[in-house]
């Protein structure tokens, strides 16, 4: 399945989960969902990986014919899997995990019938919590995602041209960002959140609420999308924020940074200095053991005490959060929140984005992404944070 060069990463991942596995009392693990399939293997391909307690992951594939490899085998449907883990000698587990998080009714039911003797039980947040601690290779792969999202930012004034829309400049940062490899596609955890290459909110679109769990909305174009631009053309005194995804290697970098046209209110240019001074402070307070709550509370604190608490992570309509984890999906662990249980611990890779709303000029603020180190954090998104005049 993978290639050998990959052998000892995926060893890495699979002991990861068999610890957490031998834990909780699990016996196996059947894994479906595209994300985890490639995680536990390399790629995405139609099928499942059968992860046991102990022992090597077995890969049943439906589609794409031509693979080949260790512990692969083809089937045409899962109810096929209990025979072949037959055939292969591994007894029936007593205690199976699914993804009952992503998984659809139908396909859990279906899965449950395969496996009538076995108590079924949910291993979404098993593997969500395994994937939140990054490898080497991951946080490598990061690395080469910001540093192409880096370049790519640094040339998003060189496409605009006056007179545009945000859609319009959407676009053009759109297939800037193809140009320097992204796979354009966004993962997000969660049935109800839902982007295309990322966001751009001009003026006063950047106060419209939305329905999904970002920092901030936008009306977007349509009620079937309503996130993001919506057609404004970027006027004198409104600030642009750029928040356009960066997964240039399957491995997501996230990062926001703010344009203008003309001349901006001093409120703007204030709110987005004290975003930049929570950015500064967390950089000093943030190491492993720091409850991610914390974090969050650092951020209120200089927001409330700067009299921006208004304004803070929205106006009309506030994110509870100034800050996710990110990895092969844009919403991983830790989450820093006021209530969050999360602790920082080396290895995590998280976006930090402490914002602000101001009517009639736009957002402001700043987004980046860091890795934990073992006695702080290193920021990897490296270009310009203050507000980027375009004009």
């Amino acid at each position: 399945m993978y290639t050998k060069n990959f052998e000892t990463e995926i060893e890495l991942r699979k002991g990861k989960i068999q610890s957490m596995m031998q834990k909780c009392g699990a016996d196996a693990f059947l894994v479906s969902d595209n994300v985890n399939l490639f995680y536990t293997s390399g790629r995405i391909f139609a099928g499942y990986t059968y992860i046991p307690a102990a022992g090597e992951m077995i890969y049943f594939v439906r589609r794409p014919v031509g693979l080949s490899g260790d512990n692969l085998v083809y089937i045409r449907k899962p109810e096929q899997i209990p025979d072949e883990l037959a055939r292969l000698g591994i007894a029936m587990p007593k205690v199976l995990l699914l993804e009952n998080d992503s998984l659809t009714y139908s396909e859990a039911i279906r899965l449950r019938n395969i496996f009538p003797e076995a108590k079924v039980e949910n291993g979404t947040p098993l593997i969500r919590n395994a994937r939140t601690i990054k490898t080497p290779y991951e946080i490598a792969m990061i690395r080469e995602s910001a540093a192409r999202h880096t370049s790519m930012y640094r040339k998003a004034p060189s496409v605009y041209t006056p007179g545009m829309s945000d859609i319009e400049y959407s676009i053009e940062l759109e297939r800037l960002a193809r140009l320097h490899g992204s796979l354009g596609i966004v993962r997000i955890f969660g049935k109800s959140m839902e982007i295309y290459m990322g966001s751009v909110l001009a003026g006063e679109n950047a106060d419209e609420p939305s329905p999904y769990d970002f920092a901030l909305g936008g009306a977007g174009l349509d009620p079937s999308l309503p996130i993001s631009g919506n057609g404004s053309i970027m006027r004198p005194g409104n600030t642009i924020m750029v928040d356009i995804g960066g997964n240039f290697t399957g491995y997501m970098s996230d990062m926001s940074r703010v344009f203008s046209l003309g001349e901006v209110s001093e409120k703007a240019k204030e709110a987005h200095r004290v975003s930049l001074a929570i950015q500064s402070e967390i950089e000093r307070a943030a190491k492993p053991g720091v409850p991610a709550s914390d974090i969050y509370n650092i951020a209120f604190d200089i927001a409330q005490k700067a009299g921006f608490e208004s304004n803070f992570m929205g106006h009309r309509q506030k994110a509870g959060f100034i800050g996710h984890g990110v990895g092969l999906e844009l919403n991983e662990a830790p989450v820093f929140a006021p209530r969050s249980k999360d602790i920082l611990a080396e290895g995590m890779v998280f976006a930090l984005e402490p914002k602000f709303v101001i009517p009639q000029v736009g957002a402001v603020g700043v987004e980046n992404t860091f890795v934990v180190t073992a006695d702080g954090i290193e920021k990897l998104t490296l270009c310009e944070e203050e507000i980027i005049p375009l004009d």
